[in-house]
């Protein structure tokens, strides 16, 4: 089964948001940076990206760009704590990156496990 890859550098919103996924029933792959996101992606192309844009290393709009170029039937969810904020990427310029969803965290549960179940459908048994 495909899995969910969560990329966050906050180790907390990123076992959170993966905690959400499983509790959910999609298996889930966790990244803690930009860096490590990409050679996930790398090792094995998941059904969907869920990624904070303000990270260390190449984020926002920019690594949204990337993914779309090199995995262009990926589906993305953009999630910051920036959003709205001036810093950072906001909502608008993620989705216009190529973001399928921009989430503001620190989100809700049924938030991200909608959009997910919208992009990639409900979790397989």
């Amino acid at each position: 089964m495909p899995d969910i890859l969560v990329i966050d550098d906050d180790a907390i919103m990123r076992d959170l948001m993966a905690d959400w996924l499983e509790a959910a029933g999609y298996a889930v792959r966790k990244a803690g940076d930009c860096r490590a996101g990409v050679a996930a992606l790398e090792a094995a192309v998941p059904a969907l990206v869920v990624s904070d844009m303000w990270m260390p290393g190449p984020c926002g709009a920019e690594a949204i760009r990337r993914i779309r170029q090199k995995h262009p039937g990926v589906p993305l969810i953009a999630v910051s704590g920036h959003f709205g904020s001036g810093q950072g990427c906001s909502a608008q310029e993620a989705v216009g990156a190529g973001a399928l969803r921009a989430i503001a965290k620190p989100g809700k549960r049924a938030e991200l496990v909608r959009a997910v179940a919208e992009l990639n459908g409900p979790p397989q048994p």
